[in-house]
């Protein structure tokens, strides 16, 4: 059948709900066709994890494009052509710098920024703008969400949380100005409800729950016109859009069990119930918000994302590692070797879980490119040994060719420079001028 065009920003509605869609080959344009432009914008995310990794098992023994990845990598395998490693980059700003303890708590605020925080744990935060909200202000505005900024943990806004620095600092990466971090969004179900749509009602948690159990699937209310739509494309789109809405019903009925276990949950004081939509689950959370990342990207309602593992100085143990210590107390190994393989193995299941996110980027097209191809996604902690405490020499990934402007598969060894080097050129391949960005002292070379 001939195909009808449509347009990027078609949207499927139904009482209260609107759900975008993904790129299909009805929304190519001539250039598209030609091959002359790639059919997907570019996009850039941050992924970040606290307290630092096993350094031993992260950095690869070989430059350039013979080298193998690491045992914490090594889930990476199946994308290694998709990656760069990028060693000797620095935050040195995350250092005391004259103000005493507080790492932690300097080397999240620091990471996309790239200056030292001011020590308080009072209402006069300070510290810079993120490498993330320079995007957003520029190119925001052409997409439905500026940016997304999301996490596991719930943190604090005031208060000290580490050595006489804020909690603001502690849990946020993202920071809109000097003075205001961008909080994250922990709830899965919060996500899903902005990038879809809800139902226009209002009530308590309690009351919106119980609801739950009476309404049906959000793509119910949109059946109608998905239907329409079917009728008007052709059956490679069709193909795809089907695909697509059964991805976006299995992240809504893996969030209403959550609903339900949250409100079926006594294991826990009232005073501090999971919030619906919070898996008791670490691993099933993570993989909520990346699921929900690669739709939110998938359908362009953003293309600029933040995600925390977890605070910087996460205590959280991961009994289902067999680990039931606290990550930050591991991570002060002193070079016990039953310590250190329980730290490696944290730092093994966040590259699990995060390479598993990166082949549903690299799986899914738009036109002859993958939206990972078009995407430059920084994996990384600022600190590098979590037992030194060093900000030099960062565990740093690049994956993603920035729609064909980068290099990948590589091993870069650079002398030690400002990881800020990084964002600045990430920034010029998405079109965003910015001279300087914190301690930046110019682009870094050797990505293409």
């Amino acid at each position: 059948m001939s195909r009808s065009k449509i347009s990027r920003r078609a949207i499927l509605r139904g009482a209260g709900a609107a759900v975008a869609l993904p790129w299909m080959e009805a929304m190519a344009t001539a250039a598209d066709l030609s091959g002359s432009a790639p059919a997907g914008p570019r996009r850039m995310a941050f992924f970040y994890v606290p307290n630092g990794v096993h350094m031993q098992d992260w950095r690869p023994g070989a430059e350039g494009r013979d080298f193998q990845l690491p045992w914490i990598l090594e889930p990476l395998n199946p994308l290694k052509e998709d990656t760069l490693v990028l060693s000797g980059l620095a935050q040195l700003n995350a250092k005391a710098l004259g103000d005493g303890p507080g790492d932690h708590a300097r080397s999240l605020s620091c990471f996309l920024t790239g200056v030292h925080p001011v020590k308080t744990d009072g209402a006069n935060i300070k510290a810079g703008v993120s490498v993330d909200q320079v995007a957003a202000q520029k190119i925001g505005a052409a997409t439905r969400f500026p940016s997304l900024e999301l996490g596991i943990e719930r943190g604090g806004q005031s208060g000290n949380c580490d050595s006489g620095y804020s909690c603001a600092y502690s849990s946020n990466i993202s920071w809109r100005t000097p003075t205001t971090p961008t909080a994250k969004e922990i709830n899965p179900r919060l996500v899903f409800d902005r990038l879809f749509g809800g139902r226009g009602r209002s009530g308590s948690e309690a009351d919106r729950r119980k609801r739950s159990l009476y309404e049906r699937s959000l793509l119910d209310f949109v059946l109608e016109d998905a239907q329409a739509l079917r009728n008007r494309i052709g059956m490679n789109d069709r193909r795809k859009l089907d695909e697509y809405l059964t991805a976006v019903r299995e992240v809504e009925q893996r969030i209403a069990r959550a609903d339900s276990d949250a409100a079926d949950d006594s294991s826990v004081d009232v005073g501090v119930a999971r919030p619906a939509g919070v898996p008791k689950d670490y691993a099933e959370h993570v993989r909520l918000m990346f699921d929900l990342i690669v739709l939110a990207f998938q359908t362009d309602t953003t293309r600029i994302c933040t995600f925390m593992y977890g605070n910087e100085g996460s205590t959280r143990p991961y009994p289902f590692l067999e680990v039931a210590e606290g990550h930050h107390d591991l991570s002060h190994h002193g070079k016990d070797p039953k310590k250190q393989e329980k730290i490696r193995k944290i730092n093994r299941f966040h590259m699990e879980e995060f390479a598993r996110m990166l082949l549903r980027l690299k799986e899914t097209k738009e036109g002859d490119r993958s939206i990972l191809d078009n995407s430059m996604i920084v994996y990384g902690s600022g600190i590098s040994d979590g037992d030194r405490h060093n900000h030099d020499d960062l565990p740093v990934l690049l994956i993603g060719k920035g729609g064909g402007t980068i290099e990948t598969g590589r091993h870069v060894v650079y002398e030690p420079q400002p990881l800020n080097n990084l964002y600045l050129s990430m920034l010029d391949r998405m079109d965003v001028p910015c001279e300087r960005l914190g301690d930046s002292t110019g682009r870094l070379d050797k990505l293409a």
